[in-house]
């Protein structure tokens, strides 16, 4: 549900990767979220917008170090080759990738964000939204994260849905976003 001032929406999908999905720790309701956010890939290309996916870069030797299997995004995400690809090393999705650069070059103002983890990569880069100047949707039930040992992750998730909201981000169900 874009806002009525955008022009061009896009999906931007955070660190969906085998090694955060399939790792140690799995992540809450994690076959759901990615169910959802493959429904909004399925819906951003109908609409003929851009989908982009992120991925978390790790130093050499981590479990998620460029070219390693953990680092890959997961199979199961329905992606094409035209979807763009962005590699990252910070929490923050527009931090040394060229992203809020290649959006404004092609006129997209507003994003639609979900993928992985709640607290880090999710929250970091819907705040970063908004200081640059892009509107944000935040799909409530198309992002996850883990337990941690201070709370379990549908608290964090609720937390960051609650906190994102009207500052920062439009919280929606992913069954009312469009393109």
């Amino acid at each position: 549900m874009p806002s009525p001032q955008a022009q061009r929406p896009a999906l931007l999908i955070v660190d969906m990767q085998v090694g955060l999905f399939h790792g140690p720790q799995q992540p809450f309701e994690g076959q759901r979220v990615l169910d959802n956010i493959n429904q909004l890939i399925h819906r951003a290309r109908q609409a003929g917008a851009p989908v982009i996916a992120v991925r978390h870069t790790g130093p050499q030797g981590s479990p998620i170090a460029a070219g390693s299997a953990p680092w890959q995004l997961l199979p199961q995400l329905q992606l094409e080759a035209s979807d763009q690809r962005l590699d990252k090393t910070r929490p923050n999705c527009f931090v040394g990738t060229g992203l809020a650069e290649h959006l404004r070059a092609v006129q997209i103002d507003e994003l639609v964000i979900v993928g992985m983890k709640t607290q880090y990569c999710i929250d970091a880069t819907c705040r970063a939204a908004l200081d640059l100047g892009f509107a944000a949707v935040l799909a409530e039930d198309a992002h996850t994260c883990m337990d941690t040992p201070a709370l379990p992750a549908r608290a964090i998730i609720d937390h960051h849905n609650a906190t994102l909201d009207g500052a920062f981000v439009r919280r929606v169900k992913t069954v009312d976003i469009r393109f």
